[in-house]
């Protein structure tokens, strides 16, 4: 194998590796998010409404299925906010969850 080749592999390795530590700082993001959601509304059931939120990033691709769900559950239930809010809050648990995650939590 040349060097060439073996440089090949270790950059294809680290961004498999960066791409993983991004889904799982997605996905904590989401559940970070469901849970100040559901503190927001005054939901009894947070674990559950956060797992909700973490599935909800399923159906589409990109950020705008969660954000949509969060904000309509949040309007629907008299929480006064805006989209904006939403998304700012979204960029703000996103750094929060790569933070965890690098310190591993």
């Amino acid at each position: 194998m040349t060097t060439f080749d073996e440089r090949e592999q270790g950059f294809e390795r680290k961004f498999a590796h960066d791409q993983e530590i991004e889904f799982k700082a997605t996905a904590r993001r989401n559940r970070l998010l469901g849970e100040w959601a559901a503190g927001l509304m005054g939901l009894a059931t947070v674990e559950e409404y956060a797992r909700a939120v973490v599935k909800s990033d399923f159906e589409q691709p990109g950020d705008e299925d969660v954000l949509r769900k969060v904000f309509e559950d949040l309007k629907g239930s008299g929480v006064a906010t805006t989209e904006g809010e939403v998304r700012m809050k979204m960029q703000e648990l996103l750094a929060v969850a790569r933070e965890q995650i690098k310190a591993g939590e």
